[in-house]
Parts: structure tokens; C-alpha cells; sequence
């Protein structure tokens, strides 16, 4: 039993698939098959069920899986632990970001964190929260930008910034002359929400919960703010917009965007890992990293 063997174990039930799993691990399908065989000989059993689509681990596949994840957990410790040791930051970071942070953080933490620490493999992967959730249980990330709350038990959130809601208002809509907009004065049949699946949509909708029986005049599925706001320009609609956003609005549509009336209404933007996360002294870098660019900005 080797640990290639239990990473590729662990990628084909990440993926569900060999072909998949091969392309993550950077090898062909018949290699990594071989090794998971020898593995299946090994122990004497069928780790993984090959007629199911997608394939999916047996009873005793899940029992060695289930363990193959704490041996790699400890091997990565071990090797993260020298690595403290000896002063060097060091290794792979598979970051996740939620959609609705992506396009506005990256870009102001990334290009100095890879100067910065250029022994760090930095890999990002923009995903859902429930994307996310999943795939730091399965080890297939190493942390990941939220919304905080948004997680699931076993993941931790370390705090990052408060990031403030604002209404984008249409110019056809009489919100537009007001300077700022209450709760109250939203009507649910004009606010159009990202589709299901981003936390933000939820947050949105906790925010005006007295109003929930109310539907909307239009039924977009859309992942983008950028793409709601270019609806509200058309329409008599109007959207929410984390204050990260309202940056990047271009100066001639900046006077549609109007504070929320208690401007303590936001979302917690928190760096998350897995509770039994390894790789403390990257992802601590990473996080030092966020924290200085965003004072940098202040």
C-alpha cells in the first residue's frame, strides 16, 4: 500500500469517475487504474463499484476511503510540521471562492501572496458554498472565501471583513430618489436575486423574510451580478449588491446605488478550513496575505 495508491482512490471517489480523477492527478487512466487494482490485491477486496455511473465506493470501499482520508490528512501533517520547522512556507493550496467574492477580492490578494510565497502552488476554484462544503470534506480543498454562517458542522470560519449591502436601483424605478432605502420600502415583486444555490440569494431573502409571500415579476436563473445589474438597467427591477460589487460600477451608474437604511445589514466574509486542516502555515499566510491588501485599500 502506497500513498499514490490512496490518492488515487481518494480522487476516483471525489470524481465519481477514472478518467476525471486521472486528468486531477495528472496521469493516464490505465496508470492510475493499475494502482487501484494493486490496491484491490492487495487488501483482498473491491474498493470501488466500476458498473455504478458514477462510480461509487463499496461497503468496505467506504471503510478504507474513510480511513485512506486521515492517513493522507497525517502524511501531509508530518510534512507540514518540517516545513514549520524549518521556516519554509511551502506546498499546494487549493483555495475555493464563492462567485459573489471572486471577481472582487482576487485580484487584490493573489498577485502578491504568489511574489510573495513562490514555493506556494496556488490553485483557485470558484464554486458554490455547497461545492465548497463538499469538497473540503473530502479533502479535495484546502479553504476556501465564504459567506460567513454559510458553512456546514466540522468547518471553521476564520473572520475576515464585514461587507455591506446596497440596493442597484433602475433609473425607471421611484426608488431612485431616495438617498438611502429601508427594508420596508422593498417590494418583492421588482427585486430580482441570483438563482438558488448562492448564499447570497438566501441572505437576500432573510433579509426581507416578512415579505417572502410575495413573487417576483420576472424569473431569471443567473449566477452574475453583473448580469442582474444589466437586467435592472432594462427593467423597473432592482437587485442587492454587496458593497465589494458597488466598487467596480462604472461612475455613470454609480447614482443607482443606494445604501440600506441601518447600515449594520451585511455579510461576513470568513476564510474557511476543514477542522482538522493541515496546512497551517500556508493557509495562515494566505489569510495575513487577504488582511493586509484590504488595509492597503482602506
Amino acid at each position: 500500500m502506497t500513498i499514490i495508491q490512496l490518492e488515487y482512490l481518494l480522487a476516483v471517489a471525489n470524481c465519481g469517475s477514472f478518467s476525471v480523477a486521472a486528468g486531477q492527478c495528472f496521469v493516464t487512466q490505465p496508470s492510475l487504474s493499475m494502482q487501484i487494482k494493486a490496491l484491490e490485491e492487495e487488501l483482498g477486496v473491491i474498493l470501488l463499484d466500476r458498473t455504478k455511473k458514477p462510480v461509487i465506493p463499496t461497503e468496505v470501499g467506504e471503510v478504507v476511503i474513510r480511513n485512506a482520508r486521515e492517513a493522507l490528512r497525517s502524511y501531509n501533517y508530518v510534512k507540514e510540521s518540517v516545513n514549520e520547522l524549518k521556516g519554509e512556507i511551502t506546498g499546494t493550496l487549493r483555495l475555493g471562492v464563492i462567485p459573489t467574492v471572486a471577481p472582487y477580492l482576487l485580484h487584490r490578494f493573489v498577485p502578491a501572496f504568489i511574489k510573495k510565497y513562490p514555493r506556494v502552488e496556488l490553485q483557485v476554484h470558484e464554486m458554490i458554498t455547497e461545492l465548497i462544503c463538499e469538497a473540503l470534506e473530502k479533502d479535495s480543498l484546502d479553504a476556501a472565501l465564504v459567506s460567513g454562517g454559510s458553512t456546514h458542522d466540522g468547518i471553521m470560519e476564520y473572520e475576515l471583513f464585514n461587507d455591506y449591502f446596497h440596493v442597484y436601483v433602475s433609473p425607471a424605478n421611484d426608488l431612485l430618489e431616495r438617498s438611502n432605502i429601508r427594508i420596508e420600502d422593498i417590494d418583492l415583486k421588482n427585486l430580482i436575486l441570483l438563482s438558488q444555490g448562492h448564499c447570497l440569494r438566501d441572505q437576500v431573502l432573510e433579509l426581507c423574510a416578512g415579505k417572502r409571500s410575495a413573487h417576483s415579476r420576472y424569473n431569471f436563473e443567473c449566477g452574475s451580478l453583473e448580469t442582474l445589474m444589466h437586467i435592472v438597467d432594462c427593467t423597473n427591477c432592482f437587485t442587492i449588491l454587496p458593497e465589494m460589487a458597488t466598487t467596480y460600477v462604472p461612475t455613470e451608474r454609480r447614482e443607482q446605488i443606494k445604501p440600506l437604511a441601518k447600515g449594520a445589514v451585511s455579510r461576513k466574509i470568513a476564510l474557511a478550513v476543514r477542522r482538522t486542516y493541515v496546512k497551517h502555515s500556508i493557509i495562515s499566510a494566505l489569510r495575513n496575505e487577504i488582511l493586509v491588501s484590504l488595509r492597503n485599500e482602506e
